[in-house]
């Protein structure tokens, strides 16, 4: 059985969300995380806020591909 839910959280993942890879200087990952960690977040949680503030869009557009993706 997990091999099965696995495969099916696969599939649903590479239909609704889309991949980043952020780097980030040598050192600076513990920092990150210890902030996100401080903040109640995830490291992807606080990237995603970010962005989403950066870009001005609401949390509904930022959740919905409002920018013609999905």
């Amino acid at each position: 059985m997990g091999k099965t839910s696995s495969a099916v959280k696969n599939r649903y993942n590479a239909k609704a969300y889309n991949r980043i890879t952020v780097v980030v200087p040598k050192g600076r990952k513990g920092a990150v995380e210890t902030f996100a960690r401080s903040q109640g977040e995830s490291v992807n949680s606080l990237v995603n806020a970010l962005l989403r503030e950066r870009l001005g869009l609401t949390e509904e557009e930022w959740k919905h591909g409002e920018d013609g993706e999905r």
